[in-house]
Formats: C-alpha cells, structure tokens, sequence
C-alpha cells in the first residue's frame, strides 16, 4: 500500500477492500452504526491500524482500526482520537485494540514531528509544533480557531500549538453553554483561562475560573468542563 498522510484517504482505501462498517464505541464493545448490534471483544479481529501521530491537532489525531467480526459477517473501521483524554467508559475496548495491535507494526502513513501536516481541517499545514524555541502568537490562534468552519457550525474548535514527547500544549474555545463530557488525562494538566468563564469539575471539588486564572490537575482524575460564556483556555499536559 502506498503511503498515505491523511485519515480519510486510509478509510477510502480501506472500503475498497471491503471494510464498509462504521464502528462506534460503547460500553466496552463495538457498536454497528448502522443497526446497533454490539460486537463484544471476543468477537471480532483486528486486521490492521493506521497510526497519525503527526497530525496537530485533537480533531485528526487518531488510530483508524480495520476490524473484522466472521462471527457476524462484518468488516469495518473504527476510528479513535486519542493523546489527550480517555473516556472511562470506552478505555478497556481501546486497551484490547491496543494490546492487539502490539502484535504487530501500523500499516505505512506518512508522519512528520517538527511541523503538523495539512489537513481538510486546516489544510494549510506547515505550522511548526517543535524546535529548540517555538514563539506562540496566542491572539493570532484565538482569532483562527473562531474563523474556521468548526467554530462556525459546531461547539467547539481547538488548535494544537506545541507537541513533542514531552509535553502538548492545545488551546481550546467553547460556546457559551458547551460542555466537555467527564474525561481523564493521562499526564498532568493545566488550564489557563485567556477569555471568558468556564467551571472546571472533578468529583471532589470544582473550580470557577475566568480571565487570568488557572487550575493544575494530576493524571488519571474524572473532570468535565462548563462554558457559562463564550471562552476560550490553554491546555497544557506533560506526555512524558
């Protein structure tokens, strides 16, 4: 297979080999969009996996799974963001993929560190997310991730502005009344508040924060996020 750099071009291809199925995830199975039937871990094969470590930003990082179930008669796609939260509700389906997917390599993609690649979300590419000195235009960000179609027509948009091994720094906006679902990190957190009021809440406490404040969160704790106002924040997380 020729190398390929983006999600949807891997998916195209895959469904020219047959895997026409769209998963979802659910209560630790396998969900068929199309009819709800559940396919439980010991149901199904995985056959490959594309891995996008180098694309900038949440909305296109991910592992495509090519997925086969002879039990039902089915092959499919899953595709999961993932590097900066898990949903407990999903993780020990995506720990059974991953354990599957140990057994062997990604399949060829084409991944660069230094710059994010383009993509239909920002297909400009070329914006440096490493070097030993990365200048960050915070404004500049603000004002982009307001313009384009996903702040447009959804709830949210969010850019990634530094990614290395070590640490990702991803500033995220949300409309007023926008909530992002109970989620863990696995590294350790801060949220910085640049523009407007969000609540920020674990099980034990919750935080009101507005412009200039912050929060430092410890790995692997449940926290959902509240937009009382249109905001937007920083989130930066340790990924070593």
């Amino acid at each position: 297979m020729d190398s390929m750099t983006t999600v949807s071009e891997v998916l195209r291809d895959l469904k020219t080999q047959g895997y026409t199925v769209d998963f979802n995830l659910e209560n630790n199975c396998l969900v068929c969009s199309e009819n709800r039937l559940k396919i439980h871990p010991e149901e199904f094969v995985l056959d490959k996996h594309f891995r996008f470590e180098g694309m900038s930003d949440p909305g296109d990082e991910a592992v495509v799974y090519a997925i086969s179930s002879p039990k039902h008669h089915l092959k499919g796609v899953l595709v999961n963001g993932y590097g900066i939260y898990s949903d407990p509700e999903t993780d020990q389906i995506v720990k059974t993929l991953e354990e599957r997917a140990r057994h062997f390599p990604a399949e060829n993609t084409t991944s660069q560190v230094k710059f994010n690649e383009a993509t239909p979300l920002r297909p400009e590419g070329d914006r440096m997310l490493d070097a030993p000195l990365v200048q960050m235009d915070l404004n500049a960000f603000k004002k982009q991730i307001k313009e384009e179609e996903a702040w447009k027509t959804g709830d949210r948009n969010a850019i990634t502005i530094f990614k290395n091994d070590h640490l990702r720094i991803v500033l995220i906006g949300l409309h007023n009344g926008t909530e992002m679902k109970p989620h863990t990190a696995k590294g350790m957190i801060s949220v910085q508040v640049l523009e407007g009021k969000i609540s920020f809440r674990t099980a034990m406490d919750t935080a009101e924060l507005g412009v200039g404040q912050m929060i430092v969160l410890h790995p692997d704790i449940l926290h959902s996020v509240y937009a009382h106002e249109e905001s937007v924040f920083l989130l930066t997380m340790a990924t070593t």
